[in-house]
């Protein structure tokens, strides 16, 4: 655990929400047959500090609405080269679980599962984080140690460091659509991970009122 206070009760914990534009999301993973932009959302009624379980629930409850999209999607690509974007930091690796001296960082298991299903299906797999270039070397061997496929790695190298978070990561999505890639689900945990477009579907995973990094 670290010193954010995670590992104690969350509160009352509300189902999983879905809004979109042009189509809905359940909890149960339908969907309107047209990709459209949709936000998959863990949310919560009342929010204490979180636990490992409860938070591995939910993460939980976001990828399975994520998985049978993938899946849909990758029925029909029509020829396109598709990407799946995930952030890093408590989206694909448990950051805020475990000391910062515990290498390699393990996996969130159920987005590992996500990433290695849609490569599986032949979506190239991209990680997007506003972590320093100074470890990118790092966070790239990480990734692969814990399972992960990776097709590209962003981090934030000196330019990107005068850049809100947000404009950095719409940034890069774009420059991931110039190399003729269509993204169609973009992963994260933190609104600045998933705001400025550039994917078909946004999914957030939850961070408790930014309890978590």
């Amino acid at each position: 655990m670290t010193g954010r206070g995670v590992g104690r009760r969350l509160g009352a914990v509300s189902a999983v929400v879905a809004l979109g534009i042009g189509g809905t999301v359940t909890a149960a993973g339908s969907s309107a047959a047209a990709p459209a932009p949709v936000s998959a959302v863990a949310s919560t009624t009342a929010t204490a500090d979180v636990d490992y379980a409860t938070w591995q629930r939910d993460v939980q409850g976001v990828v399975d609405q994520a998985t049978p999209y993938i899946a849909q999607r990758t029925a029909n690509a029509g020829g396109q080269k598709l990407a799946l974007v995930f952030d890093i930091d408590n989206t694909t690796l448990e950051t805020d679980f475990h000391p910062w001296y515990q290498l390699p960082t393990p996996a969130v298991k159920a987005s590992l599962e996500l990433a290695r299903y849609a490569h599986s299906r032949g979506v190239a797999v991209f990680f997007v984080t506003a972590r320093p270039g100074i470890i990118a070397s790092e966070t790239k061997w990480n990734l692969r140690s814990v399972g992960y496929p990776v097709d590209g790695l962003y981090v934030r190298d000196l330019p990107d460091l005068f850049d809100e978070v947000s404009a950095y990561k719409t940034g890069k999505r774009a420059h991931i659509e110039s190399l003729g890639y269509t993204i169609v689900a973009n992963v994260g945990n933190n609104t600045t991970d998933l705001v400025g477009g550039h994917a078909e579907r946004t999914f957030k995973l939850p961070d408790y009122d930014g309890q978590l990094s």
